[in-house]
């Protein structure tokens, strides 16, 4: 267990992480920060989600000074193609007939900072997610459920429906979620 008088921060919008750090017990308050999410050219997917949870740490030091403070940001990668948030109900189709059927990388980068002692931590995580075939009334009754809205690569494993699209994971299946709680675990106990 992760055993701390410091007060801990996630600045995350996603209630995904929250229920995750929740999982493990950890206080914390949340609070939200905006950098651009683009990729740089050629970039590869481990290095843009490192810089993206480092950048999103940055800016959460501005705000919070006195300290733990977790940043995180997820991408979904199929064919050497980043696939971010659907944008509305026809991208959220275009992704998930882009998955059916194929594996795909969920990239997960994480930043963890003790404000008190300096010590900054950021890693990632790669999962390979198998998806079966999905039919055109699977994707149109998940999409009107609205719950590919809000999430990279247009799905939630965790979720009631979106979990059946799932055929087989080779990684943490916490990765996929949201942030890989092991690899976050270990982090936080290093910065204290």
């Amino acid at each position: 267990m992760i055993k701390t008088d410091l007060p801990v921060y996630l600045a995350s919008r996603s209630p995904r992480r929250k229920k995750l750090l929740e999982q493990i017990n950890l206080n914390f308050k949340v609070f939200t920060v905006d950098v651009d999410e683009s990729a740089m050219p050629g970039e590869e997917p481990a290095a843009m989600v490192k810089r993206l949870a480092y950048e999103k740490l940055q800016a959460a030091k501005l705000l919070i000074n006195n300290g733990i403070i977790i940043t995180a940001d997820t991408i979904v990668t199929i064919d050497n193609k980043i696939l971010g948030k659907p944008v509305d109900k026809v991208d959220a189709r275009r992704i998930l007939k882009m998955l059916s059927g194929k594996i795909h990388n969920v990239y997960t980068g994480f930043s963890v900072y003790n404000s008190f002692n300096g010590k900054t931590i950021t890693d990632y995580e790669n999962t390979e997610v198998t998806f079966i075939e999905l039919s055109e009334d699977d994707i149109k009754d998940y999409i009107e459920s609205g719950s590919p809205m809000d999430k990279a690569g247009a799905y939630g494993i965790q979720d009631d429906f979106g979990a059946v699209f799932i055929k087989r994971i080779d990684g943490c299946y916490y990765n996929v979620v949201g942030l890989p709680l092991s690899k976050l675990y270990t982090a936080l106990k290093r910065v204290l």
